[in-house]
């Protein structure tokens, strides 16, 4: 048995060996596991945890302003991009982004305090990364930390559905992460069961949608572009990898014009990697790049592909943010479902594209492929609006099918976000739909959300190479990438003639640039055991404004 001393002691030591919790506050929870996700249990109290603490920023307000004075035609800062680094100009990102001084010092004094260091993710130094076992993480914010699978692709991950910070450090501290978001990002690209089409390269589009369709039915210019410095950004995701063989035969099937040793470059984040065994050929990849080299003419593209060793979305903006020169357009084919991503989370990751449009970047996503369903498709109750679609500082894309006309295609993912409001840029043109909507599906969605898509393109019959062979594919992320060259290719002429890149483009596609679109008035996106969003002249949430003209683009853009 204990004496009374030997129990005090052992007391003291218990007490002393805990962090401090007494001014806690549960910071962010959720009641539900999101669908998909199965619980395992308790993760295991060793397993080393890296985290992330967003800190607030100085004065966000003050750069989404600026933002729109930079990408807004109508403001005579058009095109006067801010930078990052503060030889290029006296207005540099990282002063609005950069949290307070006394936010700083807090932070760092609570974790100095608890043993722990830091490193700086961004060069504002609004994100802040550190390592911890589960056991300390557990008493330091109050969690639970648990294993969790999804169900699907059979991937765990280690998450909490609450967790706590101090009480003095709430108005400091935005968010830590990951925690309770339970991201898992989706390629949209599917198979299309259908023979290939024997006369490959021809601009006619009966035998599917081929570079060359392309330049037929948007006007897309063939002819080599001049400016080096000038880049599209190719994100890459969950094992999927740009074959350079594929590319080849791809591009002396559909672009023999092109030098057939036309390439891309590849750079990598969390242990990210490209093998190049024809097994191991990803269908989305080789899709993003065939049709970025393929319909770009002569625009380097980048493959950044991103491994499993952190968190995808969030990982990939700060690489860019802390590139010197980051690719002018960044296409994405992956999505995920808004709600499985905490608001904290997802707003700090918006503000992050924010300050990529702010330095001359366009980030542009695919929609989706499950209509209004989200991931849940006939399941839900309501519709399911897809992330990071409802970012308002990026461009979404949706999907068309057929050609003879265009008409929206089933699967396009569009509607309106829950997280973030309507952006004035769009405000018009989503009144005008929603009054012709009317009543229809009337309780379904947010109608003052932000809506999406933005803009559309070809979805369907898109003809690829993997594996050395020929097939077809479907989805957004087939639109993604071939409006992403398109906006590379006027950068290219923009940067000729002496101008500044796109940039951020929704200001300037709901304003001069919505008359370049080819409306699309048919088509809806079914879900929730609904017909979905009916497509309408004028914006719509199936085909955002349309699918682009680029000779009108051009004219719009100022060239």
């Amino acid at each position: 048995m204990f004496t009374s001393a030997a129990f005090f002691a052992l007391l003291l030591t218990i007490t002393f060996a805990k962090p401090v919790r007494r001014d806690l506050a549960v910071h962010e929870s959720r009641e539900n596991i999101p669908s998909g996700f199965v619980k395992e249990g308790p993760a295991s109290r060793d397993t080393v945890l890296g985290l992330h603490v967003g800190l607030f920023s100085n004065d966000m307000n003050g750069l989404e302003k600026a933002l729109y004075d930079v990408s807004t035609p109508s403001s005579p800062l058009y095109g006067k991009h801010l930078s990052k680094a503060e030889a290029c100009t006296s207005i540099i990102v990282e002063e609005y982004v950069k949290p307070k001084e006394d936010s700083t010092t807090a932070v760092l004094d609570w974790f100095k305090s608890n043993n722990i260091t830091t490193t700086k993710d961004t060069p504002a130094g609004d994100w802040l990364s550190f390592s911890i076992p589960v056991s300390q993480a557990n008493e330091l914010f109050d969690a639970d930390f648990t294993t969790f699978t999804h169900q699907s692709t059979g991937k765990q991950a280690i998450r909490t559905l609450s967790y706590s910070i101090p009480q003095s450090l709430q108005g400091h501290i935005e968010l830590i992460r990951p925690t309770v978001s339970f991201p898992t990002p989706k390629a949209p690209v599917f198979q299309v069961p259908r023979p290939v089409h024997a006369n490959v390269s021809a601009a006619s589009c009966s035998g599917g949608i081929t570079p060359a369709c392309l330049q037929s039915l948007y006007g897309i210019p063939t002819t080599s572009t001049s400016q080096s410095s000038n880049k599209i950004g190719v994100s890459g995701f969950i094992d999927q990898y740009a074959n350079e063989a594929d590319l080849t035969t791809f591009l002396q099937q559909f672009r023999p014009d092109l030098p057939s040793s036309t390439t891309f470059t590849l750079e990598t984040v969390d242990g990210g990697t490209n093998p190049q065994d024809p097994s191991q050929a990803g269908t989305e990849a080789n899709l993003d790049i065939q049709y970025t080299v393929g319909v770009a003419s002569g625009v380097p593209v980048v493959f950044i592909s991103v491994g499993d060793g952190g968190d995808g979305f969030y990982d990939i903006t700060t690489y860019l943010l802390g590139m010197d020169s980051p690719p002018q357009v960044v296409t994405t084919s992956y999505g995920e479902t808004e709600s499985d991503v905490s608001i904290a989370e997802a707003n700090k990751l918006c503000n992050n594209y924010m300050q990529l449009g702010a330095q001359g970047v366009s980030i542009l996503f695919a929609s989706g492929d499950s209509g209004v369903g989200g991931s849940n498709d006939a399941s839900c109750s309501a519709f399911v609006p897809t992330f990071p679609s409802g970012c308002p500082y990026m461009a979404s894309v949706g999907a068309t099918t057929g050609t003879g006309p265009e008409t929206g295609a089933s699967f396009s993912s569009g509607g309106f976000s829950n997280y973030w409001g309507i952006p004035d840029y769009q405000a018009s043109a989503v009144s005008s739909y929603l009054s012709t909507l009317g009543s229809t599906d009337s309780g379904l969605f947010n109608a003052s959300g932000r809506a999406y898509p933005d803009v559309a393109a070809q979805g369907y019959d898109v003809e690829i190479i993997v594996g050395g062979s020929a097939g077809y594919v479907a989805g957004t992320s087939c639109s993604s990438p071939i409006f992403a060259s398109i906006i590379g290719l006027l950068n290219d002429e923009l940067i000729a003639a002496g101008k500044s890149p796109l940039g951020f483009l929704n200001p300037l596609l709901y304003s001069t640039a919505a008359s370049a679109f080819t409306d699309i008035t048919s088509g809806d996106n079914p879900g929730c055991n609904t017909n979905g969003f009916p497509a309408a002249s004028g914006w719509d949430p199936v085909t955002g404004l349309g699918t682009p003209n680029y000779a009108a683009l051009r004219t719009a853009v100022g060239l």
